[in-house]
Formats: structure tokens, sequence, C-alpha cells
């Protein structure tokens, strides 16, 4: 927290936090934050891109926990369980070279098919339209099978005799899935979207940093990547620590408000 200072200081890095002059006003990096021609898109787009992949990436992962654990066959549980949750190992410089080799305008094996096909290649990573698709859905496949351990571990601790006593009332699978499993693991659901709540502001700079290109700024341009250009790479640290603390605080703020929403039905982190 200390650090947090850099954020109301003209910070010298070879004067120190503490040697640094006091800003004047004290405010003036948070002032050139919001003044910025770019701050709206940025913000637009952080936001958006967050919410995507907050939206399309919790489901699949809760599908995929509830159809393992229905599955039948241990081998093929544990052969999908491992293929699905591998992807997250890799680091975003091998997805995106997974991502140019199915995707690219010129090689993508995807234009190829299109291609003989009969159709026009598409851009998928330099076309604005495109652009943010291709990030969403990366980034679901790269976490749908870390996310899935998560909520199997939470369908283990399901008290079994709940489905036996459901099994003799007649209900099916669906039934037993619906009423059983799916409330069962709702407390650990909404802890996980509390938990995501407060990333709100994060849209994975790493993923994007190397994602993107000048064609897709204006849909894939977010607040961090600019804060990289304009604050590291200019040695701006105070606009950078300033522009942290206002992701912190509302991150926070997200948090506080969701987890109070959520006691109202018995859910909640505290």
């Amino acid at each position: 927290m200390y650090g947090v200072i850099i954020s109301f200081k003209d910070y010298n890095i070879l004067a120190g936090i503490s040697g640094s002059d006091w800003a004047d006003p004290w405010y003036k990096y948070f002032e050139m934050l919001f003044k910025s021609p770019y701050f709206s898109q940025l913000l637009t787009n952080t936001l958006l891109i967050s919410c995507y992949k907050l939206i399309f990436g919790m489901a699949p992962s809760i599908i995929l926990a509830i159809l393992l654990n229905e599955s039948r066959s241990v081998r093929l549980k544990r052969w999908v369980q491992t293929l699905s949750y591998m992807p997250h190992f890799l680091s975003w410089v091998i997805v995106y070279g997974i991502a140019v080799a199915f995707l690219s305008e010129t090689t993508g094996l995807i234009n190829r098919w299109l291609g003989d096909l009969g159709y026009d290649a598409i851009s998928f990573l330099s076309a604005p339209e495109w652009f943010r698709s291709v990030l969403v859905g990366t980034d679901v496949w790269k976490d749908l099978g870390w996310g899935a351990i998560i909520y199997l571990a939470a369908i283990a601790g399901i008290d079994p005799s709940l489905y036996e006593a459901a099994m003799m009332d007649g209900a099916g699978r669906l039934r037993r899935m619906w009423s059983i499993t799916l409330p069962g693991i709702a407390n650990v659901i909404v802890l996980l979207l509390i938990l995501k709540l407060g990333y709100i502001m994060d849209a994975g700079f790493d993923q994007i940093f190397i994602f993107y290109n000048v064609r897709v700024y204006s849909v894939g341009d977010i607040i961090d990547t600019w804060v990289y250009r304009t604050g590291l790479e200019q040695l701006n640290f105070s606009l950078a620590a300033a522009v942290g603390l206002f992701k912190s605080v509302i991150g926070m703020a997200l948090v506080l408000t969701a987890n109070k929403i959520a006691r109202r039905w018995g859910g909640g982190i505290w």
C-alpha cells in the first residue's frame, strides 16, 4: 500500500518515493487519465471484454463439470478432464501461435476450408468485428477445464443420499441435475462470480498485448495496454500507479456490492 503514494507524486526513480515531489494538484495523474481522449474508448473496451469473458466463461465450465459428473465411463471422464485442463498451462504466446495456425487470413486452416468451399478469407485476427470474439473464444478454451475442476469438487461434496431419494421418487437425470446438482453448487458459483467481479477492470493484459495490433485498437485497446504504452514505456510511473489505484477502487466496490446482494440469497463470501 505504501507504493500507492506514487499516484500522488511526480515520481522520480532516482529520488525514490519519499524523495519525489508531491504532484500539483494532487489529482494531476488521475485528471490525466480521465481527460485522455481515449479514456471512454479504453473503459468501454475493458468492461465489454471483461463482461464477455465473465458471461461466456463461467457457463461452459459449469456444463462441462456436470457432464463429467454424469459420465458413466471413468476412462472417458479422465481423458476429457485431462485434455480440457491442459491448455490452462500453456502461455498466451503458445495460444497465439495456435490461433494463427487456425485463424490466419493467408495460411490459417479455417480460411483454407472456407476457400475450398468458395468463400472469401476472413481476417479473424485483424478485423475489428472479429477480434473480441477471438479473445473471448481463446480465453474460454484455455480455462474451460481448469474452471470445471472447481465445480467438480463442489459436486463431489453433495450428499449422495439426495440423488438416491430423487431416483426413488422417479426423477430422471435431467431433473436430478436441475434440482440437486445446480442448487448444490450454487454457493460456489456465487463465490467465483464475486471474485471475478473484483477483476472486472482487468480484461487480460497478457492475452490482449500478444493478440492485438494497430488495426484493432478501436475494439481491443484496454486500460492496461494504454498504460503500458503511455506510462511504462515513457517511464511515467505516477500515471501507471494512479490507474492501478483507480482499478483497485472500482474492483473493491464491485466485490462489496456483489457480496451484499448475494447475502440476501444466502450466498456471499462473508
